[in-house]
């Protein structure tokens, strides 16, 4: 479909793409990784046109559509938000049009077995069924259906674009581009401004969309729900990989260690080899096995090692002072700003040591109930305080603002720093890649990766023992999201956390308060647990809205359980066919993954035994019987795991 061709790009003496070759097919979905600014961006935009390569070419279809969701973008104003989203449908109009003038052609012409004729049937049909996929549904229901996933309100319907935010109109960006169904969808990072609830909507969107999709996003869970092959970014060069994107972790550790193992044998190799010739080159009675080993080295095709980019976040946070048991309380408090209530009537503790996160939809109040932890905001009824002795360092959201733009990164922590920890400054910025000329850089000209980094190395001066941090991953590539993970839970103090990053969250928190239409709700527990419940109860709204023929079908089975026996034992017996319809599906993508790659190694074996059974004098038939092996072995190992799976499926 799409095929990307020897495309380099560079400028001002860096190339930044050196010369990389992949293609996009049908039905692809892929995940494009790699480091901020390794080219992830550049590549969305050289295959959209709005951007040209240095060199080499980018093949694709006159007639195909391409659907591209930029970070940044210019949102239209003017119109109301169903106004807006059902601009997406003006391409319908279009097809009728289109549609209108073939039956008026076709009812003039008579050359019925001409190739013309034929191919407007052809196209007409083409036309016929895009407009099948439009009627499915009247445009306003299926634009409603996706605003209201994406995490709009009935009552944010009519109100004007321009009234929201730059985060709620990138969220109207990206339902036009959903309802307009592109052949290729390209999206960078979408859930930058989605909540956890919207991104699991967009997840099980993209999951049963066909088409193809090329997607950047940081959060790790979102790429492994949602691709099936992932391609790396770096150092210019790309790496893909026919897998999601946790086992290409896995198998790309996988094939350096390889690469490694073979490299070092190879060079003990050569060692011994030259060590041969450097003995024995002036004997005249080795003259012989001399040569020959100079010709073996000269023949030798030499493995290289592929470059890595090892840089990364080393967080450790230091040792917190201890604080009193109750670490923040708030007892019946509304919260909010003149003119307007956020929340009401809740009640919030959290005690020392626990980990705590604020879960819900933006706009809820879990920035607001942070900057009254802070103690930047008041609330407007009842008392809210912090604990004994505990030492507060709050991460904002917004590191624009807090941050003073006029200093460099180095003036930045020098400015605050005393006592001891000023001798320490340059490893505390190099543990956040902050290197060399880079600590003399303004803070004006920093990415939003290095502010949220510069941000973190703050809390590295203060031994705090109560940590704020109000979407701390923002901008993280997901190396360093992993890094400061696993540093916040090695760390002793106490933590509150607001993050839309469910792998994030995920083992790190105990404990979680949803912001839900304006009340504050205490949840124990593990945020997967919290999301599964979740998800059941909205696709029952779901049923009650739009009635049965749209819902999803395990919940409407679930919606009649409930008709005859009590709501627990529904509730239970669903939750059981939800799980165990999970599980089969689940396995039967498994076998049919499983029996793709079967087919594929018996074809690469069968070409290798063409080749050993009739070899030239150029083909090296160790390497080649090596090579054989080593697929039998995979063969061997991916038939027991189908044939063991075909069991379950037959139980």
């Amino acid at each position: 479909m799409i095929s990307i061709n020897s495309l380099t790009v560079s400028f001002g003496g860096f190339t930044l793409l050196d010369s990389i070759d992949f293609h996009i097919s049908e039905n692809d979905k892929i995940g494009l990784v790699g480091k901020n600014g390794a080219g992830k961006s550049t590549v969305m935009k050289l295959i959209c046109g709005l951007q040209s390569p240095t060199s080499g070419s980018i093949d694709k279809p006159n007639d195909i559509r391409i659907g591209y969701l930029p970070q940044i973008m210019d949102h239209h104003k003017g119109r109301t938000v169903m106004e807006e989203a059902l601009t997406a449908f003006d391409q319908v109009n279009a097809i009728q049009e289109e549609l209108d003038a073939i039956g008026v052609t076709l009812a003039s012409r008579t050359d019925y077995e001409s190739e013309s004729y034929m191919n407007l049937i052809s196209r007409m049909n083409d036309l016929s069924d895009a407009l099948a996929f439009f009627h499915s549904e009247p445009p306003e229901v299926l634009a409603e259906k996706t605003l209201l996933g994406l995490g709009f309100k009935d009552t944010d319907f009519g109100r004007k674009t321009e009234t929201f935010s730059q985060g709620w109109n990138m969220r109207i960006e990206l339902a036009k581009i959903l309802l307009s169904d592109p052949d290729v969808l390209l999206l960078d990072e979408p859930t930058n401004h989605l909540d956890i609830e919207s991104i699991e909507w967009l997840e099980d969107y993209l999951k049963n969309r066909k088409g193809s999709l090329l997607l950047v996003s940081h959060d790790r869970k979102f790429l492994d729900n949602v691709t099936n092959r992932t391609v790396e970014i770096m150092l210019g060069h790309i790496h893909d990989y026919k897998v999601p994107y946790s086992q290409y972790v896995e198998l790309r550790k996988e094939r350096l260690s390889q690469q490694t193992a073979a490299y070092e044998n190879q060079q003990r190799m050569i060692e011994k080899t030259e060590d041969f010739i450097n003995r024995f080159r002036y004997k005249p009675t080795k003259s012989n096995q001399v040569q020959s080993r100079i010709k073996q080295l000269e023949k030798l095709d030499r493995i290289e090692i592929d470059e890595t980019d090892n840089v990364r976040l080393t967080v450790k946070f230091p040792p917190a002072p201890r604080a009193g048991d109750i670490v923040f309380k708030a007892s019946g408090i509304t919260v909010g700003y003149p003119g307007k209530v956020v929340f009401s009537d809740a009640d919030i503790e959290v005690k020392r040591g626990e980990k705590v996160a604020l879960i819900g939809r933006n706009g809820e109040g879990k920035t607001t109930l942070m900057r009254v932890v802070a103690g930047e905001l008041e609330p407007l009824k009842g008392e809210a305080k912090i604990g004994y002795n505990v030492s507060l360092g709050y991460y904002a959201q917004n590191q624009e603002d807090i941050l003073d733009q006029k200093l460099t990164v180095w003036e930045t922590l020098d400015n605050i720093a005393v006592g001891d920890i000023r001798t320490k400054l340059r490893d505390i910025l190099a543990q956040f890649l902050f290197r060399g000329e880079d600590i003399d850089k303004k803070v004006s000209i920093l990415s939003g990766g290095e502010r949220a980094r510069l941000g973190m190395a703050k809390f590295m001066l203060q031994p705090y023992n109560l940590l704020a941090l109000d979407e701390p991953t923002n901008h993280m590539d997901i190396k360093s999201k992993e890094i400061l993970k696993q540093a916040l839970k090695a760390y002793d103090g106490t933590l509150i956390v607001v993050s839309h990053d469910r792998d994030f969250l995920d083992g790190l928190v105990d404990k979680m308060y949803e912001f839900r239409d304006g009340r504050v709700k205490e949840h124990l527990g593990g945020v997967s647990d919290f999301l599964e419940k979740r998800k059941i109860e909205n696709l029952r709204e779901l049923e009650r809205r739009f009635g049965s023929a749209t819902a999803n079908p395990v919940a409407s089975e679930a919606a009649k359980a409930g008709s005859g026996t009590s709501k627990e034992k529904a509730r239970e017996d669903f939750e059981k066919r939800r799980n165990e319809s999970k599980e089969i599906a689940r396995l039967k993508r498994r076998v049919e993954f499983l029996e793709s790659e079967i087919g594929k190694i018996e074809e690469k074996m069968k070409e290798i035994e063409k080749v050993l059974s009739n070899p030239g004098k150029d083909d090296d038939i160790l390497e080649l019987t090596r090579t054989y092996l080593e697929h039998k072995r995979e063969l061997d190992h991916k038939t027991a795991e189908w044939e063991s799976l075909m069991e379950k499926l037959d139980e």
